[in-house]
């Protein structure tokens, strides 16, 4: 019961991590400067940042996930 629920929590994690907007003072300094301008330079630059800090995140949960997959294996024969 509580391992369903964690995975779901998880799962709406991820699908709505879209909308935090994950940027550093400076970056979001640079990008709303930029966006008042008219400059679109800047525009998927929370995006990048977003897609860059997920990797080391999904990375990890695929290792976990294949250890107890294997685990799992073990077990079982």
């Amino acid at each position: 019961m509580i391992k369903t629920r964690l995975f779901f929590l998880v799962v709406l994690m991820t699908f709505f991590n879209s909308i935090i907007l994950g940027q550093c003072a400076m970056c979001k300094a640079v990008v709303e400067a930029n966006l008042e301008s008219g400059d679109t330079k800047g525009a998927g630059l929370n995006d990048g940042i977003l897609f860059l800090m997920s990797m080391p995140y999904i990375a990890v949960f695929l290792f976990a996930l294949f250890f107890y997959l294997q685990k799992r294996k073990k077990d079982v024969a």
